[in-house]
Order: C-alpha cells, then sequence, then structure tokens
C-alpha cells in the first residue's frame, strides 16, 4: 500500500473519529434534563427574574405576563404570529422546561423550521442562570394544576 492512500485512510478515520466524539458529546449536552422550579413570590430567583423579564420579555408578552391581544388566532401587519401569555392562560405550561429553555436562549426560528413569528433568541444577552430565573418567574403565576401538569412533562 502506498502512503498516499494509507495516510488518506488514516485521515478519514481521525476525521470519523473526532465526529463521533463531538455527535457524543452534543448528544450529551442536549440531552440532559432541565427542570426548573417555580419560584417564591419575593425570593431573590424570583426578584432577577422579574427584572430580566421586564427588561427582555415584556414587550412583547406584556408587564402581566398576560401575552398580545388575540395571539391565538391573530397575525401582525407583517405576518407573524403574536406573543402569547406567559401566566398559565396561554399555551406555555404545555412544554417542558428544556423546552421552554431552548426556545428562550435560541429563539422559536430555530426550534421550529418556518415558524412565523418575531421570538428571538438571548443566547447572546442572557445566561443559562437568567434565562432559568425568567422561567421560574412566569411559572410563578401558573394554577398549581398547571404547574404540576407541566413538571410531569419533565
Amino acid at each position: 500500500m502506498s502512503s498516499l492512500p494509507r495516510i488518506t485512510c488514516n485521515f478519514i478515520v481521525v476525521l470519523n473519529l473526532i465526529f463521533f466524539f463531538q455527535s457524543s458529546s452534543f448528544a450529551s449536552h442536549h440531552n440532559q434534563k432541565i427542570v426548573i422550579e417555580k419560584t417564591a413570590k419575593g425570593s431573590e430567583v424570583f426578584k432577577l427574574g422579574k427584572e430580566l423579564y421586564r427588561d427582555n420579555c415584556a414587550s412583547c408578552h406584556q408587564n402581566n405576563l398576560s401575552g398580545q391581544v388575540g395571539w391565538k388566532n391573530k397575525v401582525d401587519v407583517d405576518g407573524h404570529r403574536l406573543a402569547p401569555p406567559l401566566n398559565g392562560t396561554g399555551h406555555t405550561w404545555h412544554h417542558n422546561d428544556k423546552i421552554l429553555f431552548y426556545i428562550i436562549k435560541r429563539g422559536l426560528a430555530k426550534m421550529v423550521p418556518n415558524y412565523e413569528g418575531k421570538m428571538m433568541g438571548f443566547s447572546d444577552k442572557l445566561n443559562d442562570a437568567e434565562i432559568k430565573s425568567i422561567i421560574a418567574y412566569f411559572k410563578s403565576f401558573w394554577s398549581i394544576d398547571n404547574y404540576k401538569f407541566q413538571m410531569k412533562l419533565n
């Protein structure tokens, strides 16, 4: 066997190993379970989540977490879906914490192909702990039944 095919073969093996380990690392990272407890109103997590929510989410989801009027069946002038409520009256509690976390981190366009909404990702602005505090904050407004249902999804 000449040295060129051997080098090519070794190169392919090395590339496959790199791909395997990167894929395994990626898969294990994304298969991690994320569970976020609802927080007591007035706790430090609640205060941080409230502040971050106000600064990053309220412009679309409203200060009172009620979402945009008509969110169920209307779109804005550009044809984008409206922001749903996060206070437990919408569908947010139908999603597990991992999905909620990655929607906030990456945005809906990255999570749902062809999604016609404006929900952008906040990975460049919020760290993981801050995203979790926002989720804990809005979960604190859910009914106990919604919360229990959603926790079973985790």
